[in-house]
């Protein structure tokens, strides 16, 4: 006998939802932004490309927001709904030279903790939240001391100050960023249990982007190449949104919580089993 409150029919229904995204002008962002409209969400719609502070049409409210400065982060609040159901953290930036490591930190992950401790007052339990980590964060566990540290840095002038005191640890930023959101998503996650707000990430692969650029910059054209032959070709933003979707709706996965999902076509299984070449794989 099917429940009618969690029947297939309810999956993905984010008809009900008020849900704010970050980072919906391109990429990973517009994909999911796209799907949560056609899923029907109300949706709040955070991004610095926005050039009006708040922008309506229908379902969709556009808010200029920089996610890199605290500021920026603090007068977006005022203009978002008391409730929220759903958080979606998508905003990010490469390594590459475009970003130094302190905007890369900042906007990768102190902006993303800054916005996320804001809003989780304003939500009720069966609430979630999702981040956009990367597989560059997978081994954070080499370096679990320094996350407690990170996680203790509890605000962008306390991050910061950690920065300085850890410079050579932090190199571009962009690893170490992508680190601590995974880290986060298992630390916090346990914290709101109680208050039943699960919080997971989605960790994508190499992925077609207005980032590959950037990235080729800063990892260099052979691990970029390798990573996509191991795949068989760059992820497409659109395979990444439903995942996020997946993610954050309490009937679809009620009992995920403290996940970070990697999405990458099976790369990271082919590492750690010794079997990340192309050749294996494909053959020649």
């Amino acid at each position: 006998m099917t429940d009618s409150a969690t029947g297939p029919d309810r999956l993905l229904d984010f008809s009900d939802r008020v849900v704010v995204i970050t980072g919906t002008a391109s990429g990973i962002g517009a994909a999911t932004l796209e799907l949560l409209l056609a899923h029907g969400a109300v949706v709040h719609a955070l991004d610095v490309a926005y050039r009006r502070p708040e922008e309506q049409a229908g379902a969709l409210t556009r808010h200029h927001c920089d996610i890199g400065r605290s500021d920026s982060i603090d007068e977006t609040l005022g203009r978002l709904p008391d409730r929220i159901d759903v958080l979606m953290n998508c905003a990010g930036v490469a390594n590459g030279g475009r970003f130094d490591t302190d905007q890369v930190m900042a906007i990768n992950w102190f902006g993303l903790r800054h916005l996320t401790e804001a809003l989780l007052g304003r939500m009720a339990p069966g609430s979630s939240v999702v981040h956009v980590a990367s597989t560059a964060g997978r081994d954070w566990a080499s370096r679990s001391e320094l996350h407690r540290e990170l996680m203790a840095a509890h605000d962008f002038e306390a991050g910061m100050a950690w920065m300085d005191a850890n410079r050579r640890l932090c190199g571009d930023g962009y690893v170490v960023s992508k680190e601590a959101v995974q880290y986060y998503t298992l630390w916090r996650s346990v914290q709101l249990l109680p208050r039943r707000i699960r919080m997971n990430s989605v960790c994508p692969g190499i992925t077609a982007t207005g980032l590959v650029d950037d990235f080729r910059r800063g990892m260099g054209d052979e691990l970029i190449d390798h990573a996509a032959a191991v795949a068989g070709r760059f992820a497409r933003p659109s395979e990444m949104a439903p995942a996020i979707l997946f993610l954050a709706d309490e009937v679809s996965s009620s009992y995920l919580n403290g996940v970070n999902l990697n999405i990458d076509r099976g790369t990271a299984a082919a590492r750690l089993t010794d079997q990340a070449d192309p050749a294996i794989i494909w053959g020649s």
